[in-house]
């Protein structure tokens, strides 16, 4: 295990590593670059945009902005996934270098949120930190979708995405880490397409590496848009979740074996047609998730309620059926 060296560190002598791994994000790039170099102040913080190949403008428009951001880099990232984007930056760039920085190119961020996570690091002496994630959509699907994941429905009560924050966890959306720790357990793994950041967690904690989920910021996450889009997401989550747990040898927890039975009991109503009683567990389920819409509908008085659980169930589906899939060893043509 790495010694820690920056318990005591002042902020100006932190030397940072900000990484934007990025695809055909040109409508959000400019206005995310402009706000992450309004906030480092005089911190000494090198800003990576690493491209998997955008189509849509959006190295042109980072390009554009070298000569008026200083210390910004544009890379191309060939394997296009975000965990090799983040380690090809590293290697390339985080040599004396304190801390990496991870951001979401279609996320958004409070204005002192890197600073928040620096002092936090450097304050409770910890290896990451993690930060909550507050969904909020736009269109009628993404914000009943973003009501969803904000709920115990969509989100099973992950600390992550239901809030919290100031203590010690196993896993948490990935925010900021001691590149002395990311290096000593190998980065992350590229054969992950999704859940690279639980796997990585899941090799820090066995090191004995510490994660701090800080409640002092978070970051702004807008979920998909479409039906199907939402479908892919979660297809590719629940592979990935399961690839972690045969990796590890790991048993999933409580919250996460639940739905792994949404799949089965919905291919198994179609035994209703010989047997009406295959039905039963499908509409239990499916009774559960419209009950809790309309319980948001009528409880919070949120009028998206009964849509998040259409939402709701799709997520749960895919996630399951994503999961069975990469068990049984069905592998997808290309990444979701």
């Amino acid at each position: 295990m790495v010694l820690r060296s920056h318990s005591n560190a002042q902020m100006s002598d932190v030397r940072t590593l900000l990484v934007i791994p990025c695809l055909n994000e040109a409508a959000t790039i400019a206005p995310l670059l402009h706000k992450l170099n309004g906030q480092r102040g005089d911190m000494d913080m090198l800003i990576v945009v690493a491209d998997g190949g955008s189509q849509d403008g959006t190295t042109d428009l980072v390009q554009g902005l070298i000569p008026e951001i200083r210390d910004l880099v544009l890379i191309g990232n060939r394997k296009r996934i975000q965990s090799a984007a983040i380690n090809l930056a590293v290697d390339r760039f985080g040599e004396n270098r304190d801390f990496l920085i991870r951001i979401d190119a279609h996320g958004d961020y409070p204005d002192d949120y890197c600073q928040t996570l620096l002092q936090e690091a450097v304050e409770m002496d910890a290896d990451s930190v993690v930060v909550g994630m507050e969904t909020i959509g736009f269109g009628t699907f993404q914000k009943a979708t973003a009501v969803a994941q904000n709920s115990k429905l969509g989100n099973g009560g992950s600390k992550h995405r239901a809030g919290g924050g100031g203590e010690w966890v196993d896993h948490g959306h990935h925010a900021l880490m001691r590149i002395s720790a990311f290096r000593a357990v190998g980065g992350y793994d590229e054969s992950f397409s999704h859940n690279e950041d639980a796997e990585l967690d899941f090799r820090l904690r066995a090191d004995a590496f510490r994660i701090w989920m800080t409640g002092k910021t978070y970051m702004t996450y807008y979920p998909r848009s479409t039906a199907s889009a939402l479908f892919r997401q979660y297809l590719a989550y629940g592979r990935g979740r399961a690839k972690n747990l045969v990796k590890h040898r790991s048993i999933p927890k409580l919250r996460q074996a639940i739905p792994l039975a949404v799949a089965p009991v919905v291919l198994g109503a179609v035994l209703a047609l010989l047997y009406w009683w295959a039905a039963v567990p499908v509409v239990i389920w499916a009774a559960a998730c419209i009950g809790y819409g309309f319980w948001l509908a009528v409880g919070q008085k949120n009028p998206y309620g009964p849509l998040a659980s259409l939402s709701a169930m799709i997520m749960h589906f895919a996630w399951s059926a994503g999961f069975w899939l990469e068990l049984i060893g069905i592998r997808p043509r290309r990444i979701a």
